[in-house]
């Protein structure tokens, strides 16, 4: 008598997607790890570092660079704004499914970037000696500006996204051509940023970032939102997988190829810097959505998967209370003195893990902190 058995299931590689509102872990994970990553202020690498002359190079990694160039930390922020805008297509499904109108969509969008724009002028101007003045470069502004843009563009067909992203990039670029700074388009003083904030604020942010940023940031989180939509697709892993590192390998070189022309500089999100940090963060989330969903390994995530659930609060916390934890435990740890400058490492990982725990107690407790 024959027997009858059942086929053997497909390779994780072939698996399909799950639906296209089911949580995606691996995106929480990488969101978890890019909010370690901030908040650990380096891990204190760079303080340690610093003046070591033969390890200078790591101690970089860990610091903004002046003007011109792309290090470690300044993927952060890339990163942040990238996963905001992989999450849109999967919030906005769920809130239609829930019936939800486009208007009504669009309503909520509107609410939270105005939420989001609040609290990022609280934080700035928290403990601030000099009066209230309005900022609009901090990140949690330029996600506001950009999630709005990006709802609207999420709604036209595919090809039209793409002629949005590439007419805001060179609307961006045009402006500083057409009204170029002393020393050139580019320069780090005078530029049509600085114009413009000077104007509309009565001054100029530290640092020479520009308002203007939000334009460049806005092609980031379109770019999450288009690797969104992959995700949400009924490709396999391995053909997601084979998308992404396609495009990541096209991000480095567009982005290697534009900066002898556009210098690839952070601080106003140009478009060489947009294309090569992308680069990076695809290959993060690649890295994650390997690990986790194909090839099923979540334990080591939860960690990172506590803080992610909890951005904006951790976030909130950074800004205004790190220094004071830090002051704190100082005073039990001396700064590890002992160990010489080595000393701020196990300093700053002992305040990332207390502002862990913080996020650990409020997961235990199912309280997330959202807008």
């Amino acid at each position: 008598m024959a027997t009858l058995t059942a086929p053997a299931p497909p390779s994780v590689e072939k698996q399909a997607a799950p639906p296209k509102t089911e949580r995606l872990i691996s995106l929480d994970a990488f969101r978890g790890i890019t909010m370690l990553l901030l908040i650990s202020h380096g891990f204190g690498i760079h303080e340690a570092l610093k003046d070591k002359q033969n390890l200078q190079w790591l101690a970089s990694q860990f610091d903004h660079v002046a003007w011109v160039g792309c290090v470690l930390w300044d993927l952060i922020q890339p990163a942040f704004t990238f996963i905001v805008g992989v999450a849109m297509p999967y919030a906005f499904a769920r809130r239609m499914e829930q019936g939800a109108t486009r208007g009504e969509l669009m309503k909520h969008v509107a609410w939270r970037a105005l939420m989001l724009i609040v609290l990022s002028n609280i934080l700035s101007n928290w403990g601030s000696t000099k009066g209230l003045r309005p900022q609009f470069i901090n990140v949690l502004c330029q996600i506001a500006f950009s999630y709005v843009i990006c709802a609207l563009i999420w709604q036209l067909k595919f090809k039209w996204q793409v002629a949005c992203a590439a007419a805001m990039m060179f609307f961006h670029h045009a402006l500083f051509y057409l009204f170029p700074a002393p020393d050139g388009p580019f320069g780090q003083t005078g530029n049509i940023g600085q114009v413009i904030d000077q104007a509309v604020l009565g001054y100029t942010y530290s640092g020479y970032y520009t308002t203007i940023n939000f334009l460049g940031n806005a092609v980031t989180v379109l770019f999450g939102v288009w690797a969104g939509m992959l995700m949400q697709s009924p490709r396999t892993h391995a053909e997601r997988m084979k998308i992404l590192a396609a495009c990541s390998a096209g991000c480095f070189a567009l982005g290697l190829a534009l900066a002898p022309f556009i210098p690839m500089v952070k601080r106003l999100w140009l478009g060489s810097f947009t294309f090569y940090s992308t680069g990076w963060v695809l290959l993060g989330l690649m890295a994650c959505y390997w690990i986790v969903e194909m090839k099923g390994w979540r334990r080591w995530a939860f960690p990172a998967i506590v803080v992610g659930a909890n951005s904006i609060f951790i976030y909130s916390f950074s800004q205004v209370l790190r220094g004071w934890l830090s002051r704190g435990l100082m005073a039990f740890t001396n700064n590890f003195d002992w160990m010489g400058s080595y000393g701020a490492i196990p300093h700053n990982l002992l305040a990332m893990l207390v502002m862990w725990y913080l996020c650990y107690w409020l997961h235990q407790r199912k309280i997330f902190f959202k807008l």
